[in-house]
């Protein structure tokens, strides 16, 4: 199993841990400290030995962050976390605050002294966050400082070493572009910008460009590496020296010690270029002075997301192989789940053996998600042996779930009722069904973002008076990080979406105590088909990647509109054509009926 069900962390270990964090803040003479769930490469995924935001609060959330006053210590955390914080930090002593909406200006603002010295980590934080407090505090006499070593680090006695995984080359075949072609227009765009040299900080952004991927992070086939890309095409990557071992990247890649980069950051000269949203400020404070610094994207980011031929097929191939399995599982469920002899672990365990059946699953693309009645209503849910809950008649069983392959990256979630469902649950699934085949079935013009067409997957839970507290999609890489930049179907997204970006289609509902709800596809942008009588301009639409039914016992069909009822009906179809070939006997019944038309 890659999943395992001990739970990661305990609410009792907070306390005596912040009062511990508490006496060195006030031995390095500050009022507080900053504790952000982030490493030194600034992606969304950290190795044990930087998940310092869930050793001192309990909090294992995909993002946030805490800090620590003498007398309050705040955990900021998004919708997605309202209800799973509440249960795995001890809340007498850490203080849930809901963030973005409570900003940590305003926050410290508010509560912290004034003269208070507030310690960061600057391999922590990026520099456009540093700049951005340091400007909002010191009309406040709030001052940001700089720390050498981080004050979590010190009162952590056994902190797990740094991963140092092997570093695999990515096959051409599913790369689809050679690695030097990439670094040359790269190289040149660098140059065009008179740049010199650019600072590569994010691993996946690394490992698309060099064409490698690692394990160092669960989950998330990407090594925790940087890189200095130049404007002649070549590169500087900073690894732990035994990772690089018989791998050939090339005359024009040179493999340095990781314990180099700092050094390799002080003596870089001329232009060099940064992304102050990813880039850590110490990286920053370390050009500051000696280089000139240009702030701009990372380079890698628009070209990744926008997936090539070889990619996008990959990613199809992936997705089939996928469909089998989750149709497989599916079957199963239906058969065994009114028993109620199930739990949230056995259906993980099982899901998990359908995936490795192909022989191909080269890992979960993140811990599956299986909740079961109320613990479906938590967004990030992950059952652990003492929070396993049966599956039982007249509950809701959310999954939420995918594979990482060497081909592509899967994510898929299917909300499935248990007998007959809960008051309200097959309405409140309609809707839900309604925003996402509404998402599935738009077309937009050209430069449009994420933010500009959200809502119209909100839009009939709206009408209810519903909605919920997370972006309707995000971004997926191909065999990388299941979460992906820069794109996303979200309020705050001003990315325009591009031909060959993927993102997840996923709109849901959440009743706390009671169920929770989420349909999820991914899908591709492409260029919409002509229309007829259309204005003669570029329009966007969405290529499905995801090919498995939907839960038809939860559909109420005289809420569906005609053209609704019809995309179902189709989409059904289609997946019943593409499916049915690789499956056999009672999987085959099962998916004739699940797909049957309403």
């Amino acid at each position: 199993m890659f999943q395992t069900f001990d739970a990661p962390t305990n609410p009792a270990d907070g306390p005596p841990r912040l009062a511990a964090l508490r006496a060195e803040i006030e031995r390095l003479g500050l009022t507080g400290v900053l504790v952000p769930r982030a490493d030194r490469h600034q992606g969304e995924y950290v190795a044990p030995c930087d998940d310092r935001l869930a050793w001192l609060t309990g909090f294992t959330g995909s993002a946030g962050f805490a800090v620590v006053l003498p007398d309050l210590a705040g955990v900021f955390i998004d919708g997605r976390y309202r209800v799973q914080v509440k249960a795995q930090v001890d809340l007498a002593h850490f203080t849930p605050v809901p963030w973005p909406e409570t900003r940590l200006s305003d926050w410290l603002i508010k509560e912290a002294p004034k003269g208070a010295r507030i310690g960061f980590d600057p391999w922590l934080h990026t520099v456009k966050e540093i700049a951005d407090l340091r400007d909002k505090l010191a009309p406040h006499a709030l001052e940001m400082v700089a720390l050498e070593e981080n004050p979590v680090d010190a009162i952590w006695p056994d902190r797990p070493p740094e991963p140092a995984a092997p570093i695999l080359a990515h096959p051409l075949e599913f790369a689809g572009e050679d690695s030097a072609d990439k670094r040359g227009r790269l190289g040149a765009e660098l140059a065009g910008d008179k740049v010199d040299a650019c600072v590569l900080t994010l691993p996946d952004s690394v490992c698309w460009l060099l064409n490698i991927r690692g394990s160092d992070i669960a989950r998330n086939p990407i090594a925790r590496v940087n890189a200095v890309l130049e404007a002649s095409g070549k590169v500087q990557l900073f690894c732990d020296p035994t990772q690089a071992d018989g791998l050939d990247l090339g005359p024009d890649v040179t493999v340095l010690p990781r314990a180099g980069f700092t050094a390799a950051l002080a003596e870089l000269g001329g232009r060099v270029q940064i992304d102050p949203e990813s880039a850590p400020e110490a990286v920053a404070a370390l050009l500051r002075g000696k280089a000139e610094v240009a702030e701009a994207p990372d380079p890698c980011l628009l070209p990744k997301a926008r997936k090539n031929a070889a990619e996008l097929q990959g990613m199809r191939d992936a997705h089939m192989r996928d469909a089998v399995a989750m149709v497989k599982f599916l079957a199963w469920l239906d058969d065994e789940a009114p028993n109620g002899k199930l739990t949230e672990i056995s259906v993980v365990e099982k899901l998990e053996g359908f995936r490795r059946e192909a022989n191909e699953l080269r890992e979960i693309s993140f811990d599956t998600i299986s909740g079961a009645g109320p613990n479906g209503a938590i967004v990030h849910y992950r059952v652990t042996h003492e929070t396993n809950r049966a599956v039982s008649p007249g509950e809701l069983l959310l999954v939420d779930s995918g594979g990482q392959y060497l081909d592509g990256t899967t994510d898929i979630t299917r909300t499935i009722t248990v007998g007959p469902p809960p008051e309200g649950a097959a309405e409140a699934f309609t809707r839900v069904l309604q925003g996402m085949i509404a998402m599935s079935r738009i077309r937009w013009p050209k430069g449009r973002a994420g933010r500009d067409i959200e809502a119209v997957a909100r839009y009939p839970l709206w009408l209810a008076g519903q909605d919920y507290d997370h972006g309707t999609g995000h971004g997926v890489g191909a065999y990388l990080s299941v979460h992906e930049g820069p794109a996303r179907l979200s309020r705050i997204s001003e990315i325009p979406l591009e031909p060959g970006m993927i993102l997840s289609n996923e709109p849901g509902y959440y009743r706390e105590g009671a169920f929770g709800i989420r349909i999820e596809n991914l899908v591709v942008v492409e260029p919409a088909p002509a229309l007829e009588g259309a204005d003669d301009r570029e329009m966007l639409a969405f290529e499905t990647l995801t090919w498995v039914p939907i839960d038809r016992h939860l559909v109420v069909a005289e809420m569906l509109s005609p053209g609704e009822r019809d995309w179902l009906n189709a989409y059904h179809a289609e997946v019943w054509a593409r499916v049915s070939p690789r499956v056999q006997g009672e999987v085959r019944d099962w998916l004739r009926q699940a797909c049957a038309a309403l």
